[in-house]
């Protein structure tokens, strides 16, 4: 029996957190412990029931799904369904999940698995902002040093921002929230827009998930092409960068990507930087370092390994 990593999925669907979840789903190494949805690329009530949608497409009704924030600690909700549209996930045609969401309050379920596991078991892959892991850490301080890592897809530094011209939309949503987990002395791994933006999903990269003849494929393959039109608008790319994959990525294989320990830090004051991530890459302060900052990727080899594990499902 292989070695598996468990791992707590907090997220916001989103067709590239989507993607992301497949990826787990399709990788014997990876243990669901569950996933714990938060309000973000579109309120809470679609984020739980678009994370439920995934489950059943890979088949997997089995994992539980659990809902925490319904919005950021300090701040109103702002969502994106400019991007992802009013579902969330438009693009597939997929049917109401019949799975059950769980009765208890996802922040509860991340601090009792915290609690519960052996320490420096769990892995927190945190794909939207990070209002439910601020909450846990607020609830229960205990489970900071028991948290294995948290991987995350947010911020920029060298790209600037995709929400305003320094924040990038996870971090923006609730900065505050991401001031208190980097500020946690967790160990941090962290995909900016740095490196996400360099794993683009190409229109022949699209057509090769369509081309697997699955459900997932074609699924994939729809949500790709309605998510990418904006960034492919914006940016003037061939295809759109897909975010959250590189998160479950780095778990089944970390050579894949290249980075440095720098110090970040989250801009909460100022409305014309709010959320800002201010990265050290040149260690210029004398701030600690507290995450590793991921700014290259082998993206062929990226999407290969997508492939294939989506083939799986």
């Amino acid at each position: 029996m292989p070695h598996t990593r468990k791992i707590i999925i907090d997220t916001d669907p989103g067709q590239d957190d989507a993607v992301a979840i497949l990826l787990a789903l399709g990788s014997a190494e990876l243990d669901i412990v569950g996933i714990s949805a938060v309000a973000g690329n579109v309120p809470l009530n679609l984020t739980e029931k678009n994370a439920r949608k995934i489950c059943e497409l890979a088949g997997r009704p089995d994992i539980k799904v659990y809902a925490g924030a319904i919005r950021p600690l300090a701040r109103e909700l702002v969502t994106a369904e400019e991007v992802h549209g009013k579902t969330g996930l438009n693009g597939p045609q997929l049917p109401d999940p019949t799975m059950n969401l769980q009765d208890q309050y996802a922040v509860d379920f991340i601090v009792e698995t915290l609690m519960n596991e052996p320490s420096g078991t769990i892995t927190l892959c945190a794909l939207g902002p990070l209002t439910n892991v601020a909450l846990a850490l607020i609830r229960e301080p205990r489970i900071a040093p028991r948290i294995k890592e948290i991987v995350l897809m947010g911020g920029g530094f060298f790209e600037g921002g995709n929400v305003t011209p320094t924040a990038e939309f996870n971090i923006y949503v609730d900065p505050h929230a991401a001031d208190i987990v980097f500020k946690a002395g967790i160990p941090i791994v962290m995909m900016p827009l740095d490196v996400t933006h360099k794993a683009l999903t190409t229109a022949k990269r699209t057509q090769a998930f369509r081309k697997l003849g699955t459900r997932v494929g074609t699924a994939t393959a729809e949500m790709l092409e309605f998510f990418e039109r904006f960034d492919e608008e914006k940016y003037g790319t061939d295809g759109g960068p897909l975010h959250d994959p590189c998160v479950i990525a780095y778990l089944l294989k970390p050579e894949l990507f290249e980075g440095r320990t720098c110090n970040v830090t989250v801009e909460t004051s100022s409305e014309l930087t709010m959320g800002m991530t201010v990265i050290d890459w040149w260690g210029v302060t004398k701030r600690p370092q507290n995450a590793m900052v991921m700014r290259d990727i082998d993206h062929d080899a990226f999407f290969a390994l997508l492939l294939e594990r989506l083939g799986r499902l």
